[in-house]
């Protein structure tokens, strides 16, 4: 079986710090995409009246686009704003860079469209965290941060 957290130095001399495992990692994410769902819901009910009430059709480009920048702004948002989003924080665990510092927007950015890419080729890019070395995914790696566990197990 995977295990939750596995351990890896911070920097030499400094008390170690943990990496959460591949199960921590997937629970936090579905987690999240519970609340995003219930979000994209509320954020369509906004903007239906705007359309007569009617369905979104396919012609209707802006819609997908507005759906997408509304789920950046929920990541992004609390990537910058402490490292967590709720299902981050109730797996805790936290998104940083590299050295321990909060992302930046633009971080936020890079690793947002990273993890499309990550998802869409099958899951692979987040199936890599179980044979790198440092336990990240491809948007970890292409943005240069980091999931690092933020409790210690009971």
């Amino acid at each position: 079986m995977l295990g939750l957290t596995k351990s890896t130095p911070q920097k030499p001399g400094n008390s170690p710090i943990s990496k959460p495992g591949f199960l921590r990692r997937l629970a936090a994410t579905l987690y999240d995409i519970l609340l995003l769902i219930g979000l994209l819901f509320v954020a369509t009910a906004l903007l239906l009246p705007f359309n007569g009430g009617q369905a979104f059709t396919a012609q209707q480009f802006f819609f997908p686009l507005y759906l997408l920048l509304v789920s950046f702004f929920f990541y992004a948002w609390f990537w910058t704003h402490g490292g967590q989003t709720l299902g981050l924080r109730a797996w805790k665990i936290k998104v940083l860079t590299l050295d321990m510092r909060p992302i930046s927007w633009e971080q936020a950015l890079f690793r947002f469209a990273a993890a499309i890419i990550s998802w869409s080729f099958c899951g692979l890019g987040i199936l890599w965290i179980l044979i790198d070395k440092d336990q990240c995914s491809w948007h970890d790696h292409l943005s240069k941060t980091a999931i690092f566990f933020d409790g210690h197990d009971k």
